[in-house]
């Protein structure tokens, strides 16, 4: 198809086949912006001074001021996909999203409430080591179908390569997005919880002395020793002595991004702790949830100020 090949002015608009109306748009296209090459440098200028100046700001922003950071850098985390989605009209990521909000706004509730329960701890991490594992599945499996699609093997289906695409990107996002909404939210979870049951503090000494048998992640008893077999829970011991339940240090590691003793807060080393190299994985993906995040949150309202100074500047 050659889009340069005229197309004659007096037939209707309806009456043009997909090519022709396909090489109309590029030429009212081309005429719009014809002689604009100056304006359109002067945009991509502007559209690379912002990044670079928005990262720098992010940077120090995280540095100086952390907590601030990451609880905007959540809003918008939160907030934003759900207003695009509202804008476009995709009513499947809305329904995820508003399902996805209500159970976490109810776990979030009980993480908060003072004073803690008992059961509080491990229902909140088994609620977000859930979210944890299902988005991780669901990152895999769309990669695995993108791959599947690189090597054709939906033809072996009768399917077009198209459709198992935006399937595959579509697993990758969702595993993505909630993959990272949700350890953002288990780590604000974690910190209180653990503070509400007064063997933790971000900072200073806790305000309640750590007994051996108790577990300084949700204040329960611990039922077994170290090298014991327990019938519903194991034990751990981590390097600086402190025993906590299995369940509760893998959640506060884990889903909470901790990697320093609840009680202590010496570094965990979390290669000894993950030793099955089936577990590793876990550690690396969270990594790379940490990752996607500027993507997800801030490039949206970076390209939002960037589409501002343009219409201040006039430019289109």
């Amino acid at each position: 198809m050659n889009l340069h090949e005229p197309v004659d002015p007096n037939k209707p608009f309806d009456d043009l086949t997909p090519e022709e109306k396909m090489r109309l748009e590029h030429i009212k296209m081309y005429e719009k912006h014809k002689g604009h090459e100056s304006m359109h440098m002067e945009m991509v200028v502007i559209l690379l001074v912002t990044l670079i100046i928005a990262q720098i700001v992010l940077v120090e922003w995280k540095k100086r001021h952390y907590r601030s950071y990451s609880l905007m850098t959540l809003l918008a985390l939160w907030v934003i996909p759900f207003v695009l989605s509202l804008r476009s009209q995709y009513w499947r990521f809305i329904f995820f999203w508003l399902i996805f909000s209500c159970i976490t706004s109810l776990v979030m509730r009980k993480a908060m409430r003072k004073p803690i329960s008992g059961t509080t701890p491990r229902l909140v991490y088994k609620w977000f080591y859930f979210i944890y594992k299902l988005s991780y599945g669901l990152g895999i499996i769309g990669y695995i179908v993108m791959m599947f699609t690189f090597f054709g093997v939906n033809f072996i289906f009768n399917q077009p390569p198209h459709t198992w695409m935006d399937v595959g990107l579509l697993l990758v996002f969702y595993g993505l997005y909630y993959g990272v909404l949700g350890r953002d939210i288990s780590e604000i979870c974690a910190d209180k919880m653990a503070c509400h049951v007064g063997y933790y503090t971000p900072k200073g000494i806790p305000t309640r002395h750590l007994e051996r048998n108790v577990c300084a992640v949700c204040g329960n008893q611990l039922l077994t020793d170290v090298n014991e077999s327990g019938v519903i829970e194991n034990t751990y011991k981590l390097t600086c002595d402190h025993v906590f339940h299995e369940f509760c240090i893998r959640g506060w590691c884990i889903v909470g991004k901790k990697q320093t003793c609840p009680y202590c807060k010496e570094k965990v080393d979390l290669k000894k702790m993950f030793c099955n190299p089936w577990e590793r994985p876990h550690v690396l993906y969270g990594q790379l949830l940490d990752w996607i995040r500027w993507l997800v949150a801030w490039q949206p309202l970076i390209l939002f100020i960037v589409q501002g100074i343009n219409w201040m500047l006039g430019l289109e």
